[in-house]
């Protein structure tokens, strides 16, 4: 099965900086010749391209719930994000918006699509470090990661 594990955020907005250092967390703990590992500071129409051509898709990122505890790591199905779809313009799709206009398009997106969300405190503080609430859910995510990739 061909996989992407897809990190995804902005490394110098502190917090937002979760999802590529999963990924790279992840880089030194995987030996899957199956698996690319890959992180992206993109959003919207952008995220297709990166994910055309892989049967199942992992995708870690940072959430604000407005309710969780800043570490917290969610799991999510892309159906869990359905009530966030909305189409404003083209340059403000989200993730489901976007993941429902590849499918309609009829792309090739993964039969298989999982969301790894940590929930953040700061994502507008310009910093390549993160507090030490959502630091300390970097390894537990990728372990989770990591598991869900072996099947466990």
């Amino acid at each position: 099965m061909k996989t992407v594990v897809l990190g995804l955020g902005n490394p110098i907005l502190s917090d937002d900086s979760v999802g590529f250092r999963v990924a790279k967390l992840l880089q030194s703990r995987l030996d899957e010749s199956e698996v690319t590992i890959l992180e992206a500071g993109v959003a919207g129409l952008n995220l297709l391209d990166l994910l055309v051509g892989y049967d199942k898709a992992v995708i870690i990122d940072s959430i604000q719930t407005g309710e969780g505890k800043a570490g917290e790591v969610y799991r999510l199905d892309p159906k869990d994000l359905d009530k966030t779809r909305h189409t404003s313009s083209s340059h403000e799709l989200n993730f489901a918006t976007t993941l429902a206009l590849g499918k309609r398009l009829g792309l090739a997106l993964p039969q298989q699509l999982i969301i790894f969300a940590i929930e953040i405190k700061d994502a507008s503080t310009f910093s390549e470090q993160c507090t030490p609430e959502v630091e300390h859910a970097i390894p537990v995510c990728a372990g989770m990661v990591a598991q869900e990739l072996r099947g466990d």
